[in-house]
């Protein structure tokens, strides 16, 4: 058997941060630092996501955490449906349940993220990631039937999905 001894690994090991004008992140009117965000694509549904680390104003430059599995805590919203452009329907937010990055114009400010796979107006919305506990002493579900934003762990899925 032989042992390969000069394999590639990248220099910074499974992280991906990566520089991204502003302008193409979805919500690049209000993003800040810690938020969740996702660059603009053609296709819906299939936008990168990640988690702002910086932003330069002057440069119109944001550096955006890509890297698949990181967690960071943020405010998700647990509405499940829409019904002509309101929310309908929520629900509990459970370990393991999928998060996407919903751009709809009735979340609340500085909310991207909720349980919805679909948008406000029916549009895909893409995977940002999953719930998990923050440590053990975290519990899920929260929230329930009624209407509510929880800020929990998400395990977010980025670039590597």
């Amino acid at each position: 058997m032989v042992i390969r001894n000069d394999y590639e690994i990248s220099e910074q090991s499974a992280v991906r941060h990566w520089d991204i004008t502003t302008a193409r992140l979805v919500n690049s009117a209000a993003v800040t630092e810690t938020d969740p965000t996702c660059v603009t694509s053609a296709v819906a549904g299939t936008c990168l996501t990640g988690t702002v680390l910086t932003m330069d104003a002057a440069a119109a430059m944001s550096v955006v955490d890509f890297t698949p599995s990181m967690v960071y805590e943020h405010s998700v919203r647990n509405v499940l449906t829409y019904n002509a452009a309101a929310e309908a329907t929520w629900g509990a937010i459970n370990e393991g349940d999928p998060i996407f990055y919903d751009a709809s114009a009735t979340m609340p400010a500085n909310v991207y993220l909720s349980t919805s796979p679909l948008d406000n107006t029916g549009a895909a919305n893409p995977l940002f990631g999953f719930a998990v506990l923050e440590d053990e002493n975290d519990t899920l579900p929260v929230g329930a039937a009624v209407v509510s934003t929880q800020v929990i762990a998400v395990m977010q899925v980025g670039a590597g999905r």
